[in-house]
């Protein structure tokens, strides 16, 4: 080969290097542009080292969710599940001072999430700071997420229980944030950047789930990611998934006599002084697959509803009708969905026997 054959022969390598280099930089980019942006944002119990974030990964990735991106400016802090550890968990910090010293802005250009999902208020509470003003940082803190990304979906936590050695109070200081959080939660999302609650409270125990009384050992890590996994998932296969209230005694009501091929459950899930958040169950329990469903009951008290997700509701006094959306109408034999929603109330809130119809 001559000198100038073999240059020409080099050059015609590099180029097609090149171009197989463009063409994987083109796809590659391309993918992780597709990739859902995930934030896991709060404190220690996020971030140090937060090994519910690593067995949350591994279950999505497992159940088929690959396109997804964790983000954040911190990087891993352990654990020993392999897994995409970026995260804004900063231990020691309080939801009240990012607010107050906007710190999340400049996380959020960082990162671009499109879901942020926010277990905070831990070290605001060991602070004794009141439930309104740490609502009133949630409240600052979802307007710079909107600002970041007007279509930001954003998961809630109820935080995990407290009982510290040094503070016998945290623990009911707690449970009085996380009674006000799905009030504010409703009032707060909107159709285009909804909120989800998403109960991480109930059924944890500091005894058994901690291994100081606040943060989680590996029982308590394995709790939190099976409660944010159906809610993130909810969010991932495009639905608004309602929140997980924290479940208090109270009475359930079932349609007897299912009409149309579909029964109702009603059950209240959360209640406070003058309001309460509900959920009705609908179930195909006939043969062929439904098109649509129709849930309709009657309030004995006086009780009002003022919000629905997952349903197209309306009302005439007392008498409430809620119809499927668009994409929870079709049920095959045996299949369920759920909606709920949030109403007032004032001396009996007693449960009403709902009744569903099909077609």
């Amino acid at each position: 080969m001559t000198r100038r054959n073999a240059l020409r022969a080099m050059l015609a390598a590099l180029a097609g290097a090149a171009m197989f280099m463009a063409a994987t930089f083109a796809v590659s980019a391309t993918a992780d542009a597709a990739a859902t942006r995930i934030m896991p944002l709060g404190d220690s119990i996020t971030g140090s080292p937060g090994c519910w974030r690593a067995l949350l990964w591994d279950r999505l990735r497992s159940s088929g969710y690959t396109g997804i991106d964790f983000v954040g400016t911190l990087p891993p802090q352990g654990c020993s599940v392999a897994h995409d550890g970026d995260n804004e968990g900063h231990g020691g910090y309080l939801a009240t001072n990012v607010a107050n010293q906007n710190l999340l802005p400049g996380w959020l250009e960082a990162t671009r999430p499109d879901i942020v999902m926010m277990h905070f208020g831990t070290n605001d509470v060991w602070s004794n700071i009141a439930p309104a003003t740490i609502l009133d940082a949630f409240t600052k803190l979802v307007g710079q997420m909107r600002a970041a990304n007007p279509d930001m979906r954003i998961l809630v936590a109820k935080i995990i229980p407290m009982n510290p050695s040094t503070c016998a109070e945290c623990g009911q200081r707690a449970v009085n944030l996380n009674n006000a959080i799905p009030a504010w939660a409703a009032a707060t999302s909107t159709a285009r950047s909804p909120i989800v609650v998403v109960d991480q409270w109930t059924g944890f125990d500091t005894a058994t789930d901690t291994y100081d009384g606040v943060h989680p050992n590996a029982a308590g890590d394995r709790k939190m990611s099976d409660r944010w996994y159906p809610a993130l998932t909810g969010l991932l296969d495009g639905s608004s998934p309602s929140p997980t209230p924290t479940i208090t005694p109270t009475p359930t009501a079932t349609s007897t006599a299912p009409v149309g091929g579909c029964s109702a459950t009603f059950r209240i899930t959360n209640q406070w002084a003058g309001g309460f958040q509900g959920e009705v169950t609908v179930r195909h329990t006939g043969i062929m697959p439904i098109r649509s469903w129709t849930v309709r009951w009657t309030f004995a008290d006086g009780q009002r509803i003022s919000q629905v997700w997952n349903g197209e509701p309306s009302a005439s006094g007392s008498a409430v009708t809620v119809r499927n959306l668009s994409w929870n109408g079709s049920l095959a034999s045996g299949a369920s969905t759920a909606f709920g929603f949030l109403a007032s109330w004032n001396g009996v809130n007693t449960a009403p026997v709902p009744t569903c119809s099909a077609t």
